[in-house]
């Protein structure tokens, strides 16, 4: 397996898939960086040399953002976010969506599972005697 970025990419995938199991590597990135490595994107990532991994990783190094560091970017930028007081940070801090989706029903992914509540007893319940 090619280490790259500290992230040991499957050997048996061709290399534009496998550089997406880096964070904050998608596929349009992937191809650029191929592009700008010289590297022919149907490579299998096993059939890579010593030289054409160092390559992908230096380009990686010095041109994006990746993996720990994004990863402390974009929660630096929450924290931001929940310390002014903004919408938004207000979105985070509750654990709600913050893009402006529905919550009445769906929002299940930010809110977790339902938590149930009783109801109230019916009015006959309350007034036998």
């Amino acid at each position: 397996m090619p280490r790259i970025a500290g992230v040991d990419v499957p050997n048996d995938k061709r290399i534009e898939i496998s550089l997406r199991y880096i964070y904050g590597i998608g596929p349009h990135l992937a191809g650029e960086i191929l592009k700008e490595a010289g590297i022919e994107i149907g490579t299998k990532a096993k059939d890579l040399t010593e030289d054409e991994v160092t390559r992908i990783a230096g380009i990686i190094d010095r041109n994006y953002v990746v993996e720990g560091h994004l990863r402390r970017q974009v929660q630096q930028n929450i924290a931001r976010l929940r310390d002014i007081g903004c919408y938004r940070g207000l979105r985070h801090r509750r654990g709600l969506p913050v893009r402006g989706q529905r919550t009445r029903c769906n929002a299940r992914t930010r809110k977790g599972p339902r938590k149930t509540v009783a109801g109230k007893k019916g009015v006959k319940e309350m007034h036998r005697g």
